[in-house]
């Protein structure tokens, strides 16, 4: 199993420790976080944040409790160009 660390720059101010990212071929879970969705479509967190928020973005997110959370085979689609 291969994984992708990120590790926090003075740049990045979204999380105070590294990340790891499993890679999105390897991701079994229907839903995955902002943090985790913004990694794999190459964004930042907050433009995902803006996308929900606004309701114009590539992707809609659902709400759990609350929280969004981003559709793995939405993300998948998009990245293979499916999604207009």
């Amino acid at each position: 199993m291969q994984t992708v660390t990120v590790q926090q720059s003075a740049a990045l101010p979204e999380t105070s420790a590294a990340h790891i990212f499993t890679p999105l071929e390897q991701v079994t879970r229907p839903t995955v976080p902002t943090a985790d969705a913004a990694h794999y479509l190459n964004r930042r967190p907050q433009t995902l944040r803006a996308w929900a928020c606004l309701e114009n973005g590539a992707l809609r997110p659902v709400r759990i409790c609350g929280r969004l959370a981003w559709r793995v085979a939405d993300i998948r689609a998009l990245l293979n160009g499916e999604v207009a």
